[in-house]
């Protein structure tokens, strides 16, 4: 069995088609066709289907791709650390990050991190909060920045790098637009833009309302920050947002007001898996992070 031979594999099966396969792996289809042939003369098994050049993963096909699966990360992992360990400074970090923390965080933090250390790369995946812990778990990239950070989850580890609250962000022509401080509660009655149901976000801010006997009336959903800052902009309705997404400026015709009865905050931080060791590049970066927020929770306060 070699290597080429599964990742040919792996590459059909997620398309079901040898063809796109051969092309996005810019080798002959009959290359492909005769090294899946091969493979499953020596298993003695069939792991597809066969419809034409469509092609459907047995039932031991598809026990077989998700073990291939994980066996090519472990060679494609010890093939960078072997990499890196000869060189750290020029690896690749493999991060997720949600779009809360995509405008400002993130970008924050790699930038600070490249002028230390210029040559190395970041591979980025954007995701939900439940993508990126199984991202984490099945390591898919072995570390995410996420708020809040996890607790008693299984398979993984995180640590807080600092708390941020959540502000309200209502249109300019609102009733309590001139207020400096808002409580929950007199948004009772107003129409709420939230991410869908799943998101973390939503499930904050629903459950701070909760607190004060009462569901949020949802009007819109967004599933990405941009596009609800858009929506209250339009007047559409109103929010409750992390701060840090509005660190650079408000969306137009909006306002940001902070929040009391209750303060509502979250956790940020990294979270790394419990069964894998961080590659020496991604160690350099996570250890970072701890320093740079650090740092930088004592030059805002």
């Amino acid at each position: 069995m070699e290597l080429r031979q599964i990742k040919y594999f792996i590459e059909v099966a997620k398309r079901e088609h040898v063809t796109e396969a051969a092309d996005a792996m810019h080798v002959a289809q009959s290359a492909v066709s005769r090294q899946i042939f091969n493979l499953e003369e020596e298993l003695g098994v069939n792991l597809f289907i066969r419809e034409g050049r469509s092609v459907k993963l047995t039932p031991i096909g598809e026990m077989f791709l998700q073990q291939m699966e994980q066996a090519v990360k472990l060679i494609d992992n010890a093939k960078r650390k072997v990499e890196e360990y000869l060189d750290p400074e020029k690896g690749t970090v493999h991060i997720g990050f949600p779009s809360s923390l995509a405008g400002y965080t993130l970008p924050t933090a790699i930038s600070a991190f490249r002028e230390r250390y210029p040559e190395v790369k970041f591979q980025l995946n954007q995701g939900s909060y439940t993508y990126l812990i199984d991202g984490v778990i099945k390591g898919d990239f072995n570390m995410a920045i996420i708020g809040p950070v996890p607790k008693k989850t299984k398979k993984i580890t995180g640590k807080t790098l600092f708390t941020e609250n959540i502000v309200a962000l209502l249109p300019l022509n609102h009733p309590l637009a001139d207020k400096k401080l808002i409580k929950i509660s007199d948004l009772r009655e107003d129409p709420f833009i939230l991410f869908p149901n799943g998101y973390i976000l939503r499930e904050i801010i629903v459950n701070a309302c909760a607190q004060l006997g009462f569901e949020p009336s949802v009007a819109f959903e967004g599933k990405d920050i941009d596009a609800i800052k858009g929506l209250v902009s339009a007047g559409l309705g109103v929010t409750l947002i992390p701060e840090i997404t509005l660190i650079d400026s408000l969306p137009r015709a909006t306002v940001k007001i902070p929040l009391v009865e209750p303060n509502v905050t979250r956790t940020v931080g990294v979270i790394i898996p419990t069964e894998r060791e961080l590659l020496p590049t991604e160690l350099l970066f996570y250890e970072f992070l701890s320093e740079f927020f650090s740092i930088l929770d004592r030059y805002q306060n």
